[in-house]
């Protein structure tokens, strides 16, 4: 199967932290570089009505088409974790093995995304969490983000010690520079648990890029 030169696997310490909208400027800041990009959301669930979905959203920054981001069939009409708003539903068992099997990239991808749903060990299908989901997928690397507020240092080491042994980029979103708190929770990532946080995408596109380079 095609597979992209880097295979990034995105994760939340939670949910609602911004992993679309960290994806969705991940995937258009490498496309101003010329880097071939591809998105793929295996499985999303959202609440009808409301704003764009996570993988519209991928799709746009992608330069896709929505249905090869998530097909029709992968998306669940309710916000609850997949397989919960697909027992709800009435539709049919969501399993690990035929979700990573209906993922198919472009050919020439260098850049593919995957992302997964809530946080580290929310439900992603019936017998797998996010993390067991992108094992399985075998990335290359691993994003993890986070807020970057109150409660962002338990969050994240508790999410890194539940990830699997690759390479992980740590991305504060929402970062304000002027707040002391940010600041704060940035150094104690360094000093304390030897943690280096990206806070702008640029800078955590040049770590994926310097990453591919050294494949």
């Amino acid at each position: 199967m095609k597979r992209p030169h880097v295979l990034l696997g995105v994760l939340g310490t939670h949910t609602e932290v911004g992993k679309t909208w960290v994806g969705v400027q991940l995937l258009q800041a490498a496309r101003a570089r010329a880097v071939r990009v591809a998105a793929r959301k295996p499985v999303q669930s959202f609440e009808p009505g409301g704003a764009a979905t996570d993988a519209m959203q991928l799709a746009g920054a992608s330069g896709e088409a929505v249905e090869q981001v998530c097909t029709a069939r992968r998306c669940y009409e309710l916000a609850m974790a997949p397989p919960m708003a697909a027992d709800r539903l009435g539709r049919p068992r969501i399993d690990a093995a035929e979700l990573l099997a209906e993922i198919t990239w472009p050919a020439d991808v260098e850049l593919g995304l995957i992302e997964t749903v809530g946080g580290p060990r929310s439900p992603m299908t019936h017998d797998a969490d996010s993390v067991e989901f992108l094992e399985r997928a075998r990335p290359d690397r691993l994003l993890l983000v986070a807020d970057s507020g109150l409660g962002s240092l338990n969050a994240i080491r508790l999410s890194l010690a539940s990830l699997p042994a690759l390479p992980v980029d740590v991305m504060l979103n929402r970062f304000d520079p002027n707040d002391t708190l940010h600041a704060l929770n940035r150094s104690w990532l360094r000093e304390r648990y030897g943690i280096r946080a990206h806070i702008e995408v640029s800078e955590l596109l040049d770590a994926i890029v310097a990453s591919s380079l050294r494949r």
